[in-house]
């Protein structure tokens, strides 16, 4: 495996993700992507194997999933090789990670299981860490995959960071361990200041200045306004997992509402997940299987497509960070209807840049929509103002410098000067 090159120790990270590529987290990849183009040296870890075929990736995908350390795609062997070879090398790390593991599981034995589990694969990770010579881990979401970079800072020294998103991370914030992980972690990127405020009602007030705001954000020439025609049904476009955070079955009880009404409208629903068969059962059960459009999950390349033959775009969630997917269909120019809650007031403005309800209320949502099949001008209204403000915050690149500047100057405090590197290594050695 290449070790990384002669770039300044600031400028050289391991990304520690869940899943490489996964449909639902194309924001990280870009994200790397724009890093990279900054002069970032950035190597891949995956915990878990990709969520596709190779023949179902882009280009970019197919070529970071062959190239990523895939953790579980060594198995059993793997596993038994890293704990062989911690404890001959260093069996004081190995002891360390043991000991943090079997504290942060607490008495459970279910528990135990699960942090002994996130110490075999630090230890795995650890050891690629070593072969790739990174000074700094960094990893999304302060979930699973942020429990083993924790492990691995507790066993290897190695300074790690985080970016959360929210707020599925804040449900069991005990169980997650977010205080110790806001204490260990040289730096928190949090995507909005509604992120921000759990951590700091979770954490020591001492730890709040790593806390930082750095948006994620959209290619604005990528996705862009283009001429949407007039005739035919309106279409409604949902982009998201079909899981019930997503509160698809609130939007296709809005859909029943105005279908009923006598509206001529039409919803296709991109995206997969556990609730794919129920959801159809519903559109089945409602009457709606002439009006609703089950698609499945679309990779980067295709989704453009589905915005460009929208007029609205909706989304019921009862629980976001702050949805990419948003901001795709407001670059694209779409009027957006969807949930106040969480993060989401901070990327759109009620009766400014789109239409906010309250969660769980289809004939809020219903009403909404209403509102837009109605008034063409209303529609073009919100969604020029939906561009402008994305452009204006939530431009990739701009939010990306943005980024790249947080991470230079925390991990230079962190990782320290052009010794870093070698500190690190002898760790592992």
């Amino acid at each position: 495996m290449r070790a990384f090159d002669t770039a300044v120790p600031s400028r050289r990270l391991a990304y520690l993700v869940s899943m490489m590529p996964a449909l639902s987290e194309a924001f990280i990849l870009r994200e790397i992507e724009q890093l990279r183009l900054r002069g970032f040296d950035i190597r891949i870890a995956s915990i878990n194997r990709p969520d596709r075929a190779p023949e179902q990736m882009t280009t970019a995908e197919a070529r970071e999933a062959s190239a990523a350390y895939c953790v579980k795609g060594h198995g059993l062997p793997g596993a038994l090789l890293a704990h062989a070879a911690t404890l001959a090398r260093r069996p004081f790390a190995w002891l360390r990670g043991l000991t943090a593991a079997l504290a942060l599981a607490g008495p459970d034995p279910k528990r135990i299981a699960l942090w002994f589990a996130y110490f075999t694969e630090a230890l795995m990770v650890g050891r690629w860490l070593r072969r790739t010579g990174a000074p700094h881990l960094h990893v999304h979401f302060a979930s699973a995959a942020s429990s083993v970079a924790l492990l691995v800072h507790r066993s290897f020294r190695v300074p790690f960071s985080m970016t959360v998103h929210g707020p599925d991370e804040f449900y069991d914030a005990r169980g997650q361990r977010l205080r110790e992980k806001v204490a260990d972690a040289a730096l928190v990127v949090c995507i909005s200041h509604f992120a921000r405020s759990q951590l700091m009602m979770l954490s020591d007030p001492r730890h709040w200045p790593r806390l930082e705001v750095s948006r994620l954000g959209v290619d604005p020439a990528r996705f862009k306004p283009e001429p949407r025609g007039c005739a035919g049904p309106f279409e409604l476009l949902c982009v998201g997992r079909l899981v019930p955070a997503k509160g698809q079955e609130v939007l296709l009880a809005a859909v029943a509402r105005l279908v009923a009404q006598g509206r001529d409208l039409r919803l296709t629903l991109v995206g997969a997940g556990p609730q794919s068969d129920e959801l159809r059962e519903r559109v089945g059960s409602l009457g709606l299987v002439d009006r609703v459009a089950l698609v499945g999950g679309v990779s980067q390349d295709h989704i453009a497509q589905y915005y460009r033959r929208a007029h609205c775009f909706a989304l019921a969630s009862f629980a976001e960070g702050i949805p990419v997917v948003l901001m795709e269909a407001m670059a694209m120019g779409l009027p957006c209807v969807t949930t106040r809650i969480t993060g989401v007031p901070e990327l759109i403005r009620d009766g400014i840049d789109g239409l906010l309800v309250s969660p769980s209320d289809a004939e809020g949502l219903a009403e909404a929509i209403g509102s837009l099949i109605d008034d063409p001008n209303l529609c073009r209204r919100l969604a020029a103002n939906a561009r402008a403000s994305v452009v204006a915050h939530y431009d990739l690149a701009r939010n990306t410098a943005r980024l790249a500047a947080i991470f230079e100057r925390r991990i230079g405090a962190s990782a320290g000067s052009a010794t870093a590197a070698t500190a690190v290594a002898g760790e592992f050695a």
